[in-house]
């Protein structure tokens, strides 16, 4: 079967695994693509609502997995239990959500020994709760799909319970604002990712032009969103001098 951008650059991260948990699964896809191109030998497709989660049986039933294809209602990581997948994803929620489904389900989700997470909103404030959280992170991508920037990553939850710094400060990151780390994603800065390069130089030009707009205008109320604008501006140029060092 076919995938979109997204979801193909988000099963890539899954890789090869023993039994996966889809989380919000909405149709399907990912748990059928991964089972059905013998990437997982068994899947458990979950959702909070009746409505998806009869789509996506539909869709287990239409590609004749039913015996390798679990479906089940649950509200985040609710109905699954401790090891019982080895890789969990969670994919097309807001950053919030994500990180109430992670608390919430800190047991599970620490007992999985890989996650795929692609949050919509709230990436900065995302990947710092990863790190707060003790995930280390082992991969990232980010597509360019329909118009939106999707940055995604796989992470492996810290045993020992201490993270290690090296995960989130990366070779040629060290002494880099945590900010800008944070923001833009240190495996994505590190490795010159041509659409976060994309997303930097369309996020520069677009913050240029407004901060235009206001000193043109000479607006009395703008001058703090003015300073915010150029401290966005330097952290921009900032992430842009690392990732053209990257790929020099």
């Amino acid at each position: 079967m076919r995938l979109s951008k997204r979801l193909q650059s988000v099963a890539g991260l899954a890789g090869v695994c023993g039994t996966v948990a889809d989380v919000g699964t909405d149709h399907g896809y990912i748990p059928v693509f991964l089972v059905g191109g013998k990437k997982a030998d068994y899947a458990i497709a979950m959702d909070v609502n009746p409505g998806p989660l009869r789509r996506a049986k539909e869709h287990i039933a239409a590609y004749g997995m039913e015996h390798q294809i679990e479906a089940r209602l649950s509200d985040g990581l609710s109905a699954l239990s401790p090891g019982e997948a080895d890789t969990v994803v969670i994919a097309g929620m807001g950053g919030s959500l994500m990180m109430r489904i992670l608390s919430q389900g800190e047991g599970v989700a620490m007992s999985a020994r890989k996650l795929v997470l692609q949050p919509q909103s709230e990436i900065q404030a995302f990947r710092e709760f990863l790190y707060e959280h003790g995930y280390r992170m082992a991969a990232e991508d980010m597509v360019w799909e329909d118009g939106k920037y999707y940055p995604m990553m796989a992470v492996q939850p810290v045993w020992e319970g201490r993270m290690d710094p090296a995960s989130w400060m990366p070779s040629g990151l060290e002494g880099i604002a945590a900010r800008i780390v944070f923001r833009y994603g240190p495996l994505l800065l590190q490795q010159d990712h041509p659409v976060l390069r994309q997303y930097l130089l369309q996020q520069q030009k677009q913050k240029q032009g407004i901060l235009t707009h206001f000193i043109s205008n000479a607006r009395q109320d703008s001058g703090d969103r003015a300073a915010e604008l150029r401290r966005e501006l330097e952290d921009i140029e900032e992430a842009l001098r690392i990732v053209r060092g990257a790929g020099a």
